[in-house]
């Protein structure tokens, strides 16, 4: 028997010395329970990672929406070098690269520039924040979120966020939308995705009635792949999200509310935003209000703090 951490989104466990995976879920108790393999097929650490690498291929192959092949591989690289350099001097040891992997491909997705630089800077701001910036013993942001919302508030000349959609193909958005809800379904964090979704629906009534715009022009950016990205891998963090289905859902409908206040605000990058203010504030919030016991038995392992996302 393995313990292994239920992670939706750039997760990685660390290995004890007996081969054991060491985490803590977010009900707050480490669960043990055989490190069964996605469909038959995939351990459940390469089920993100299939995920994201499947949005990639999909968008690259019928719409060309990466900026380049080779930015997309220097976002990863850099990930990678940095989890291993990170992990090797936080605790003498490289962690599971999945996080990396998995971080680096979303900063090649979602950031647009025509310079290289912004994707090796984004991919070294998203890993290095799970190390430098903790309350606690938990990092309080996304990776992603982090690296790519920084990115895009420091330097708006040189660098936007993914803004193609699936034009009016529906099978690409029904694959991704269809293997993403199997996968987050599996690693028990669906909710999250269906409150934020419907969410984001209602509110988008609100909005079209305010600014006198259509509601199909308000939804629209729901069926694109930048959209996919957040609401299956930012979102369902486990490691940045409350340790009780409740609490996670009332912070998915707080972020989107946020994200309905900065759109009407004219803010370009609302949904980053959103989860940037929000999601920080809700975990230190639980963490302060956790009892000393309970935050014991919500903090990971010694042994996976190094390798979480």
């Amino acid at each position: 028997m393995s313990q292994v951490n239920l992670k939706a989104v750039e997760s990685a466990t660390t290995p004890d010395s007996n081969g054991n995976c060491t985490a803590s879920v977010t009900s707050g108790e480490p669960l043990a329970i055989p490190r069964r393999r996605g469909w038959g097929i995939l351990d459940n650490r390469a089920l993100a990672p299939a995920l994201i690498t499947c949005i990639l291929l999909t968008g690259q192959l019928t719409f060309g929406f990466l900026e380049s092949w080779t930015r997309t591989f220097l976002a990863i690289g850099t990930a990678i070098i940095c989890e291993s350099a990170l992990g090797l001097l936080m605790s003498q040891r490289i962690p599971h690269l999945a996080s990396a992997y998995i971080s680096g491909i979303s900063v090649g997705i979602l950031v647009r520039s025509p310079f290289y630089w912004p994707y090796a800077l984004c991919a070294t701001l998203s890993i290095a924040s799970k190390y430098v910036l903790r309350y606690r013993n938990r990092h309080l942001w996304n990776p992603s979120n982090f690296g790519v919302s920084a990115l895009l508030f420091m330097y708006p000349n040189v660098a936007a966020s993914l803004s193609i959609q699936w034009g009016n193909s529906l099978w690409p958005m029904l694959v991704v939308w269809t293997l993403g809800s199997v996968i987050v379904g599996r690693l028990r964090r669906l909710h999250i995705c269906v409150t934020y979704v419907t969410s984001f629906l209602t509110l988008s009534a609100v909005r079209s009635a305010i600014t006198g715009t259509s509601y199909l022009a308000n939804i629209a950016p729901l069926t694109g792949p930048m959209y996919q990205l957040f609401v299956f891998f930012m979102l369902t963090d486990p490691r940045t999200t409350l340790r009780n289905k409740r609490g996670q859902c009332v912070v998915a409908v707080l972020v989107a509310v946020v994200e309905m206040l900065l759109r009407l605000a004219e803010v370009i990058h609302a949904p980053y935003y959103a989860l940037f203010l929000v999601g920080p504030a809700a975990l230190a919030w639980e963490l302060v209000m956790l009892t000393p016991p309970a935050r014991e038995a919500h903090r990971p392992a010694k042994e996976a703090v190094a390798g979480e996302a």
